[in-house]
């Protein structure tokens, strides 16, 4: 079993929370139209990646955003 290494950077993990609470208060309190409150609920895929400091589409492309 292979270890999983971190490639979200300091930077990018300040972005994707900001996007994901933004995107997940869109969903909380955004416009009472059904049919875009799924959008803002995306909101929980940066706020998991910033978090688990990994993100499986940096790891299919080869993009590691950590300091060395």
């Amino acid at each position: 079993m292979s270890m999983i290494t971190t490639n979200v950077g300091s930077a990018d993990r300040i972005a994707r929370i900001v996007v994901g609470v933004a995107l997940i208060a869109f969903a909380l309190f955004g416009p009472a139209d059904i049919t875009w409150k799924w959008i803002g609920w995306i909101g929980v895929v940066p706020l998991l990646t910033a978090f688990l400091k990994w993100c499986p589409a940096y790891t299919l492309f080869g993009v590691n955003t950590c300091s060395r």
